[in-house]
């Protein structure tokens, strides 16, 4: 029998009505911490419109936990990831006093990457009629899946009429051989399926899976950034992805499975400490650069063993700095490479945009601007409602984004028959024999 996952297309959501009001809820599984958001959705007001955004998101709900059960962004042991994203959820159905059973989850493992196609195909008629333009949204999706990989995002970003390029909208417009170019994001087929069994097994519904550098950049980058071309790079504890906008468009997706958390071991290994005590100091005395008092302040490491009478080891800050900055300038230095391999540095214009946990580290700005040779900012989540405090800063920028997500969903092409991704085996009986006859006859 033909595999469900034989078109590796994930799931994918209508978008909301402009007019309607919504409640949806999004869960943000990353290496470190797993976030769920409860958020109403509000029409907003003609006169108040922010880029992607037809409706204000106000916080009902908001649970996060330590992940467990997670590496690298995917999922390492079922059962302790289960118990984590329960965890979460269940927090944020407190907090909102609501119950929830769909959710739009991101991903940020499966090794993401992008690609992109052109299709070209004969109008019928001398105007671009809305059956041209179904036409060849399909001939470019039928390029578009690949053994192995699960699209996550399938957008057309510029339209073509005869000679003419960069149409947005060719409805009605005279011609006869209309061209799409498509960019298609995509991850490893078996870390997205391992993922939403895991959701599934919570018993949640996914309504789709967006990719976590995608969303970062829905939540932080302003309409002119997304316009002038500019790099969304998500930092987080096991990856680090980015994103490039262009024209307002989504138009790469990259990542390397390195994160904040090597930082954490690094410095576990070089100052012979526990994981908890190199986080702690990591977070209170890791920099990107040392200044001249860092040779003086003197830092006291825990021993590593359980013995009492084993007494802390002294580190300077500067000997602490030295060797965090390593691990740093590795992963700038490796999303700089991939934005020149991939091609996307042209379009990428002159901007970085860093966000994630790890966009956190003092001095980080000044040192990407160094290695990445653009102009650096780091950037939070901005246009929602009700966020605590504690989740106002840019570890947050991904499941705020996932919540502007929906409002945009609209942009995405995937032919309705080829969505068989969702099935993982937590289907129903009279479902397997349904697809069954499907797939056999």
């Amino acid at each position: 029998m033909t595999s469900p996952f034989k078109y590796g297309l994930t799931p994918k959501m209508r978008p909301i009505s402009p007019k309607r009001s919504a409640i949806m809820c999004v869960l943000d599984v990353g290496t470190s911490k797993i976030v769920c958001m409860i958020v109403r959705l509000r029409p907003r007001d003609s006169s108040d419109i922010l880029p992607n955004r037809t409706h204000k998101a106000e916080i009902l709900g908001i649970g996060h936990t330590r992940a467990r059960g997670m590496k690298a962004g995917s999922i390492a042991d079922m059962a302790k990831a289960e118990a984590a994203i329960r965890q979460a959820v269940d927090a944020a159905e407190r907090m909102a006093q609501v119950q929830v059973d769909r959710v739009i989850v991101s991903v940020s493992a499966g090794r993401i990457g992008s690609e992109q196609y052109e299709a070209r195909v004969t109008c019928a008629q001398p105007r671009v009629q809305d059956n041209d333009i179904h036409r060849v949204l399909e001939a470019a999706s039928d390029h578009s899946v690949r053994q192995g990989r699960a699209v996550l995002h399938s957008m057309p970003i510029g339209f073509a009429l005869d000679d003419t390029r960069g149409i947005k909208d060719p409805r009605g417009m005279l011609g006869s051989k209309l061209g799409v170019d498509m960019h298609v994001a995509t991850c490893d087929i078996a870390s997205a399926r391992n993922l939403m069994l895991c959701v599934e097994r919570c018993h949640l519904t996914v309504d789709a899976m967006v990719a976590a550098p995608f969303a970062s950049g829905l939540a932080v980058l302003t309409d002119d950034e997304a316009e002038l071309g500019t790099v969304c790079i998500d930092m987080g504890a096991g990856t680090t992805t980015l994103a490039v906008f262009a024209g307002g468009h989504f138009v790469h997706a990259d990542g390397v499975a390195v994160g904040s958390h090597h930082i954490t071991m690094d410095l576990a290994r070089g100052l012979s400490a526990r994981l908890s005590d190199a986080e702690r100091i990591k977070v209170l005395n890791g920099a990107c650069f040392a200044a001249k008092s860092d040779d003086r302040d003197v830092i006291n490491v825990p021993s590593i063993s359980e013995d009492d009478r084993d007494l802390p080891n002294q580190i300077t800050r500067a000997n602490v700095i030295r060797i965090i900055r390593p691990r740093v300038d590795e992963m700038l230095e490796m999303i700089r490479d991939r934005l020149v391999a991939s091609g996307a540095a042209a379009e990428a214009g002159r901007r970085i945009v860093l966000t994630g946990g790890g966009a956190q580290l003092p001095g980080l700005q000044d040192l990407a601007a160094q290695v990445l040779g653009r102009q650096v900012r780091v950037a939070r989540p901005v246009g929602i409602n009700g966020l605590p405090d504690s989740a106002k800063g840019p570890p947050f920028a991904a499941a705020v984004g996932l919540t502007v997500y929906p409002q945009i969903a609209g942009i995405e092409h995937f032919e309705p028959q080829r969505r068989l991704f969702a099935a993982t085996g937590t289907d129903g009986y009279f479902s397997r024999v349904g697809r069954w006859m499907r797939e056999s006859f």
